[in-house]
């Protein structure tokens, strides 16, 4: 029996593992580059505005050195009182901002764009996630685990921080890093296939 084949048909431009994760639920074989980016949004920039145009950033950047695949790229943020909150700097700062998350909803955003012949297209997936009350020493011991010190708005919903989400109205996987809706309506519109059967899937090495 012949073995599954494995040529890339995707350079994923992310260092992110929940993004190669979610990737892998579309089958979709791919090489990996990671994106070397200023990431401070402008000044008077929206949330909205500063995902989309890091997502499609990532995209460009790496599309030239992306082995002539179509390349895919997206950025995350946490927004609260119309400020952007990205990764936290240090404890200080990442136990601060889980005590402003709790109690509260916030928004999600994550943009995701595809740089493939000639042009680069995007989707923009919109969630809205509400913490329950936390208490001090919840939010440092969150924080002791290691797990919110890389991450948008400081929580990883799909990991400890998950006891934390009382409601969350939109897409988990976008929430996560990767709206898996948008980027399948992307990948179908440049047509690269996913869920190819016996083409493997994640990094090819």
């Amino acid at each position: 029996m012949p073995a599954p084949s494995r040529v890339p048909l995707l350079c994923l431009a992310s260092a992110s593992p929940r993004r190669r994760e979610l990737l892998g639920q579309l089958s979709v074989p791919y090489v990996l580059a990671v994106p070397n980016i200023d990431e401070a949004a402008l000044a008077g920039e929206s949330a909205a505005d500063y995902v989309v145009r890091m997502a499609r950033a990532k995209a460009r950047i790496v599309h030239p050195n992306g082995v002539g695949l179509p390349v895919l790229a997206a950025d995350t943020t946490v927004v609260i009182d119309e400020r952007i909150c990205g990764k936290p700097a240090n404890a200080e700062e990442g136990i601060a901002l889980l005590l402003q998350l709790s109690g509260r909803s916030h928004e999600v955003l994550t943009a995701v764009a595809l740089a493939a012949a000639g042009e680069v297209n995007h989707r923009l997936s919109r969630s809205e996630v509400r913490f329950r009350h936390l208490s001090l020493a919840e939010a440092i011991a969150y924080w002791n685990t290691g797990e919110p010190h890389d991450k948008a708005g400081g929580y990883a919903v799909q990991g400890h921080g998950a006891v934390f989400v009382e409601h969350l109205a939109g897409s988990y996987s976008g929430v996560m890093g990767l709206p898996l809706f948008e980027t399948a309506e992307l990948l179908a519109a440049a047509g690269v296939a996913y869920w190819l059967e016996g083409s493997g899937s994640g990094a090819v090495r």
